[in-house]
């Protein structure tokens, strides 16, 4: 670990100048750091080392910047827009110019917080997109070295300050935005599609006894059959048609196995209303006959 990373783990933070040339990029960075604040440290650590304006973050404060603070120890929390928020290893936190907010750690646990501020033309665009806004201050993206790798580019460069510093920081802010809000989406479409999946094994489970239709169940859950199926098979390896003849074929070998019924009504209880295409699904399924399943398994 060379020296300066290890002045960085201690707490390492910058507050910078830009010129008009920098501005014409529609975004600069004002500021940027880290900081690991032990158990029962006062917090902000080095409070009189940060302009004033900065300084009562752990009251209550107002900036004229926007700021993504990343936590990856500890836990705290973070009120703003009359919310409060518990923060856990692996929040970003979101600060917009005019609103006011306050976060901290535990007094009795402290964390480990990345930061860097921004603004600009561009950005305020962004918002008024809906890209970033303050009603989701707070976005949950778990441990991640990228963005790790991206706070630790940043620092290098408003460290040491080398021509066009202001504009390459930028650019990567810019990716920092971009692989918070990549994260946060995959993470909303991940718990989407894993909920359509869950309600349609559920749905298949239901009516085990009919040859259910899948465009039919994908109106009954709300999305296209096209979809249903990509999802479906991006979980479990199989089609929902695959998955609810495998269910089907459990379901006949516990009927079976019990000897109460016949083959054939066996095969009409589940919705084949062909025999023989059952029979030939159960043998593809099991490598036996059906009429050969009870004695099979009684060997």
């Amino acid at each position: 670990m060379s020296e300066a990373e290890g002045d960085r783990r201690r707490g390492f933070f910058r507050y910078l100048t830009w010129s008009q040339e920098d501005e014409k990029w529609q975004i600069v960075c004002t500021d940027a750091g880290t900081a690991s604040v032990a158990p029962r440290e006062h917090y902000p650590p080095h409070k009189e080392r940060h302009p004033r304006a900065y300084q009562s973050v752990a009251v209550g404060r107002t900036l004229t910047d926007y700021q993504l603070v990343y936590v990856t120890k500890g836990r705290g929390v973070f009120e703003t827009g009359y919310k409060t928020y518990v923060v856990v290893p692996g929040t970003v936190m979101t600060l917009f110019p005019g609103v006011r907010h306050t976060y901290k750690p535990d007094f009795n646990v402290g964390w480990t917080e990345y930061w860097v501020g921004f603004k600009g033309a561009y950005v305020d665009t962004l918002c008024k997109h809906g890209f970033l806004s303050p009603k989701n201050p707070l976005y949950e993206v778990g441990l991640q070295n990228g963005l790790l790798a991206i706070y630790g580019k940043i620092f290098e460069l408003v460290e040491t300050q080398q021509p066009l510093y202001q504009i390459r920081a930028s650019s990567l802010i810019l990716t920092l935005i971009a692989e918070v809000l990549a994260h946060e989406r995959k993470t909303l479409q991940h718990s989407s599609s894993e909920g359509l999946v869950e309600k349609a094994k559920f749905f298949m489970e239901e009516n085990i006894d009919h040859m259910v239709n899948v465009d039919d169940m994908a109106k009954v859950l709300g999305a296209s059959a096209s979809q249903l199926n990509a999802v479906f098979k991006s979980y479990t390896a199989m089609t929902p048609h695959q998955y609810l003849l495998s269910i089907k074929i459990r379901r006949a070998k516990e009927l079976l196995e019990s000897g109460a019924l016949p083959v054939k009504q066996i095969a009409q209880r589940l919705g084949f209303h062909d025999q023989y295409y059952f029979s030939r699904m159960f043998h593809e399924k099991t490598g036996i006959a059906p009429s050969r399943w009870s004695a099979f398994v009684q060997q």
